[in-house]
């Protein structure tokens, strides 16, 4: 029986080209944001601090710049869409290619360390997961939540989010960040939430990650509750060129809650 793929369509959007050399001449870090997030919200503060990057943003199907999914697709298939989207801005160029992505996104980054050496070798040179997991609680929450947002929509999501997604004090410290992270969850497609929900509930490689031969950042946010420091040690231990790191007082949107201190660590481990 054939097996029926669906690459989603994701939109890539130039975040920061960092010094003014020609972009070709700078490495490529293509940044990923998770369930619910915006790449633009999720990033835009810690760009500055990644100079010497062109820095690209691939947002989840439905969500920011990207078109809303008309069918299913798992955490590979969008590991596939951002191969893609890393092929054609290279076009051939030899040029250093890094991928970070949070959350959901950080799934992406193990899923394309595990596609390096079948027939994918050589892409990246390097991947880090932020504030991600090798799987993501029990599958059965995903399926319920991908339920409730398909019928009722995203807003439902936004006060538990907003609970989860920062450490103590950061809504009030900074509250404009806050609120365009929420709002790019209130604005996401429905049907295209539900349908990441689901790609999390297939979502499990922790038996995989031994596999592993490209170098990998985990990094966790020291308070984040949804995939706390200990679970960054696992992934960083388990890869063979693994590394783990943790961001003082971050919760699960590191970048955007400590951009200067994220971006510092990619920018150490890429170099």
């Amino acid at each position: 029986m054939e097996c029926h793929v669906s690459i989603p369509k994701i939109t890539a959007t130039l975040l920061g080209a960092g010094n003014p050399l020609p972009a070709t001449a700078k490495p490529l870090l293509i940044v990923g944001a998770g369930l619910g997030t915006g790449v633009r919200a999720l990033w835009g503060a810690a760009v500055p601090y990644l100079e010497g990057f062109e820095v690209v943003g691939v947002d989840l199907p439905g969500h920011g710049a990207s078109p809303a999914a008309t069918e299913a697709f798992s955490v590979a298939e969008l590991a596939s869409g951002v191969r893609d989207i890393a092929a054609q801005l290279c076009d051939g160029a030899d040029r250093k290619v890094y991928y970070a992505g949070v959350s959901l996104a950080g799934g992406v980054a193990l899923q394309l360390a595990l596609d390096q050496g079948t027939g994918h070798e050589g892409v990246f040179s390097a991947v880090a997961a932020i504030c991600s997991s090798a799987q993501f609680g029990e599958p059965q929450g995903w399926l319920d939540r991908a339920e409730t947002v398909r019928v009722q929509g995203t807003p439902t999501q936004v006060v538990g989010s907003a609970q989860r997604w920062f450490a103590p004090g950061f809504m009030e410290a900074y509250p404009d960040r806050a609120a365009a992270l929420l709002h790019s969850l209130q604005d996401a497609d429905r049907f295209s939430y539900a349908f990441a929900c689901r790609a999390l509930a297939d979502f499990d490689v922790r038996d995989r990650l031994g596999a592993i031969e490209a170098p990998l950042l985990a990094i966790a946010g020291e308070l984040d509750p949804i995939c706390p420091p200990a679970v960054a040690e696992t992934i960083g231990s388990g890869v063979r060129n693994g590394r783990s790191a943790v961001v003082p007082g971050a919760a699960h949107q590191a970048p955007l809650e400590a951009p200067e201190e994220t971006a510092a660590l990619l920018r150490g481990f890429f170099a």
